[in-house]
């Protein structure tokens, strides 16, 4: 039984790093503890009530030091009736132009960065962790107690850890979207296939689409405040439609990485104690 759970597993898992490798945990994290059964994900939430979800999970340790640590976020749930431009020679005013430059900027400024993470998986279940980014395309994402689950990118490779299975898949950086988030440089108007940038009050936010054949279409949606241009949260909407959104805070940009966080082991995966 746990070897059927162990393939059915890692076959969601590639269905989902496909489309975004912190999506890809939202499967596993809710079922680490149910090795009876094979999961499949349920459909975004229709009724939500208010686009924000509550934040009543105790907080988690900070990353920053020298500064006071900041309560979980709540994560902005976009509407899944939304309809979203498709059409890849989508034109944008002025405005829209000088806000994804200011985005693209930001992105580009940044060469690490460390903090805490949210995480909203498609049925609405919640998860939180730490992540720490290096640029080009590194970045591992640790989730909390009890789940078992490490997500790392080496820059071109994707490793999906399971420490209770002792398992570990590799997938190409290439097939996530979110290497857009990990580029060194980058102009999303050019570089990317944006559909949707949108500014109010509280966010700017600017959506990439991409398609592949083998694959489908999938998006991401990246948020920056309005008034402090920092990155603030992220929604990937998989081929099938479901949204996985990650709000991130006790940022810390100056922070140096340990590069061994971004090192993969590709020919031995150790089993646990026990």
């Amino acid at each position: 039984m746990a070897k059927q759970f162990a393939i059915g597993m890692r076959s969601g898992l590639a269905l989902l790093v496909a489309a975004s490798m912190i999506g890809v945990a939202t499967l596993s994290v809710a079922t680490s503890s149910a090795a009876q059964t094979v999961p499949i994900p349920k459909p975004a939430p229709k009724a939500r009530g208010g686009l924000q979800m509550s934040a009543s999970d105790p907080q988690r340790a900070p990353m920053t030091t020298g500064a006071t640590p900041s309560p979980p976020p709540n994560p902005v749930i976009p509407d899944p009736r939304r309809n979203l431009p498709a059409n890849i020679f989508a034109t944008f005013d002025a405005n829209q132009k000088a806000q994804a430059a200011k985005v693209s900027s930001y992105l580009s400024s940044l060469q690490t960065l460390v903090g805490n993470f949210v995480q909203v998986g498609p049925d609405g279940s919640r998860t939180k962790g730490d992540f720490y980014i290096q640029k080009p395309g590194k970045v591992r994402f640790e989730y909390e107690a009890p789940s078992p689950i490490a997500i790392i990118a080496d820059g071109s490779s994707v490793a999906v850890r399971d420490r209770k299975l002792a398992t570990q898949d590799i997938y190409p950086l290439s097939q996530t979207p979110l290497r857009y988030l990990l580029s060194d440089r980058i102009d999303l108007l050019k570089d990317t296939n944006v559909v949707s940038v949108t500014a109010d009050d509280v966010f700017v936010s600017v959506t990439i689409e991409e398609k592949q054949a083998l694959i489908g279409t999938s998006r991401l949606m990246l948020m920056v405040g309005a008034k402090d241009g920092q990155l603030k949260q992220w929604t990937v909407t998989d081929p099938q439609g479901y949204d996985t959104t990650v709000a991130v805070y006790n940022l810390d940009a100056s922070r140096k990485v340990d590069p061994g966080l971004f090192k993969i082991d590709f020919t031995n995966y150790s089993t646990p104690p026990g």
